[in-house]
Parts: structure tokens; sequence; C-alpha cells
């Protein structure tokens, strides 16, 4: 996302760049991601990174049963909450997020929270290994944006 000497970069670029800001504050010793959720005007209404419910020990200091499993498996073993409904979570009104921008594609259980708000783009760096999601992004009619860098 290096935007020659003086330009600016694209709101996909500007977004993107707050969600990796966002995952840096990430609490799972696994996996850090950010996400950040904007209406059609382009407003941030939520931000998010994942990590332990709050108030918990975190995985970083302590790790969680899931902290050691592969990429996108055993899920149910890890404690932390997805960037992506911490952010939901954030917001007011979800039928007015527009644009869903996350450090890594969203897992199965986070595309289908998305899938139930007024969501119209997905825009992701790192693709997640859950196939799936694409398939409830398509289905909904969700753009999925799959965002490289030159």
């Amino acid at each position: 996302m290096n935007t020659p000497n003086g330009s600016r970069p694209t709101t996909d670029e500007y977004f993107l760049g707050m969600a990796m800001l966002a995952s840096s504050r990430g609490t799972c010793a696994r996996r850090k991601v950010g996400c950040v959720i904007t209406n059609l005007a382009g407003h941030v209404l939520g931000t998010g990174y994942n990590g332990v419910c709050s108030g918990a020990v975190h995985c970083i200091d302590v790790p969680c049963p899931g902290a050691k499993q592969k990429s996108g498996e055993g899920l149910h073993l890890c404690e932390a909450v997805h960037a992506e409904p911490n952010a939901i979570m954030q917001c007011r009104d979800i039928t007015q997020i527009h644009s869903v921008y996350s450090t890594a594609s969203p897992c199965i259980n986070c595309m289908r929270l998305i899938a139930n708000t007024g969501a119209k783009r997905i825009v992701f760096l790192e693709e997640y290994p859950h196939a799936e999601s694409k398939l409830i992004a398509r289905r909904n009619d969700i753009a999925w944006i799959h965002y490289k860098s030159d």
C-alpha cells in the first residue's frame, strides 16, 4: 500500500491502513487482525481488533487452548472475539454499514454476521482459509475484494 511521494492514498488504501493500525492492538497469540467499518459516505462507524473478552487475561500473555491451532482451524478453542464482530458492536445502526475493511478476509462465523448487516463490500489484505465465506458474500451480493498493492 505504498503510494508515490506526494500522492493521496485511495479510499480503500486509507481504510486498510487504519485496519492495519487497529490490528496492532490485537491480543490473540495466533493472529492479529484489524477491522474498520464505514458507511456509504466513507465515515467510520466502528473499529475492532481480535482479542479475548474485555477484562480477561490476554492470550499473548497466557495462551488460550486455541493458540497452537493452524490458521482457520480450532476456532471453537480460541477465546478471541474477532475484529469484525468487535467493530460491528460499535455500530449504532448496522443497516448503515457499507464497507468492511479488514487485514484478513472474514472467517465463516464473521461472514455470517456481516451478511446480516447492510454491508455491500468487503475489502481485505490477506485471504483467510475459509472458502465458504466468499460463497456467503456472493449469495448476499456483497463484493469480495482482495486488495493487492502494486
